[in-house]
């Protein structure tokens, strides 16, 4: 059976604190299954984490008797902290995330001023993947899509007929993931994703994040390759490279930084992983003054 004319059942769990959309994957019930971007609860006025929301998830694979093969990041997120090393203590799976990941890791281990056993291999994950790299969830086939430019290792997942594109993309009515983080790149943005939207119109899209336009309707996460075509505020079918990047840059010359930037980016390139704790015991989150 064609990738096309498969498809996967889909389970969206919604992280409303940074409104990001972590998701199940699955075949089947009591079948195999693939958790994608899944959030750790984080209090930065406490420095605190939970694991409120991922245990959603991990009550519902339990529910639905399935079988983690995968846990997979689509990039290196600046909005939340990763539960991905929860979700693989709690249901096994392995961690997977695209190769580019070494690039973000030689960036922020010099923003950083990581310790010198942080190695920029990308080892702390379980599988890099490769651009057009194939993988199985059961019986269903997963094929990768590197889309850099909102950063410059962000993959997307094509598993079925269903799309989980990351930061690359957001609903028609939001546009596209801004590119003014180290290393982004608005030109290739551009270009990723022209790449998804050659894709079949029927292909249903999996959004990480939504943010509804002045709070005009509730979150979604789903649109198709031919909405998006149709609709997209920035990238619809008629909008050149040349327009898309002058509104990029310029929009992205307004914005603030995530809220969460600094400690998620340090935990996340380390595969949802902390730093290593202090000779006290203690786990500690860096700030570089005047760095970004």
């Amino acid at each position: 059976m064609s990738q096309s004319k498969v498809f996967p059942q889909v389970q969206p769990f919604l992280d409303e604190m940074t409104e990001t959309w972590s998701y199940v994957v699955y075949d089947r019930e009591g079948g195999s299954a693939a958790v994608i971007d899944p959030v750790l609860d984080f209090d930065q006025p406490s420095g605190r984490t939970a694991t409120d929301g991922a245990e959603k998830i991990v009550a519902f694979v339990k529910q639905k008797n399935l079988t983690v093969e995968w846990v997979l990041e689509t990039h290196a997120h600046a909005d939340h902290l990763s539960a991905a090393p929860f979700i693989r203590e709690q249901l096994g799976g392995k961690i997977g995330i695209g190769d580019h990941i070494t690039q973000v890791q030689g960036i922020f281990r010099s923003v950083f001023n990581l310790e010198k056993e942080f190695l920029v291999d990308g080892s702390q994950f379980d599988h890099l993947f490769a651009e057009e790299e194939t993988f199985r969830i059961g019986d269903l086939e997963g094929r990768v899509i590197y889309v850099p430019g909102h950063t410059p290792a962000d993959m997307a997942w094509l598993i079925g007929d269903a799309l989980f594109v990351g930061d690359t993309l957001f609903l028609p009515d939001v546009g596209s993931a801004r590119c003014d983080f180290p290393g982004g790149d608005a030109r290739m943005l551009y270009r990723s994703v022209r790449k998804l939207l050659e894709l079949p119109e029927e292909t249903r899209m999996f959004m990480c994040h939504d943010y509804p336009p002045n709070g005009s309707r509730p979150h979604q996460c789903e649109t198709t390759v031919g909405e998006q075509k149709r609709s997209n505020i920035h990238l619809k079918d008629g909008v050149s490279e040349e327009q898309f990047v002058k509104m990029r840059t310029e929009r992205d010359a307004t914005l603030g930084m995530p809220r969460l930037i600094i400690p998620s980016i340090q935990v996340n390139i380390r595969a949802g992983q902390m730093p290593p704790a202090e000779d006290n015991g203690t786990v500690y989150l860096k700030v570089p003054v005047n760095k970004l």
